[in-house]
């Protein structure tokens, strides 16, 4: 599917009073996990213990 068809499919999905804001905030998802997938693909994952090791830092206190 190209980039275009994939909008245009999310589109479709959306319900017919959604704001312009709501339509970019889902496109900046569909385009985040694309491009984590891509990462993925290309071998540029981050072995999870590291991100076991960081996750106390990330925590709101």
């Amino acid at each position: 599917m190209s980039t275009k068809e994939i909008v245009q499919d999310l589109l479709r999905k959306l319900p017919e009073d959604v704001s312009l804001h709501e339509i970019a905030r889902e496109i900046e998802f569909v385009a985040g996990v694309r491009q984590g997938l891509a990462e993925l693909d290309a071998g540029q994952s981050i072995p999870l213990a590291e991100i076991e090791s960081e996750l106390p830092s990330w925590a709101i206190r």
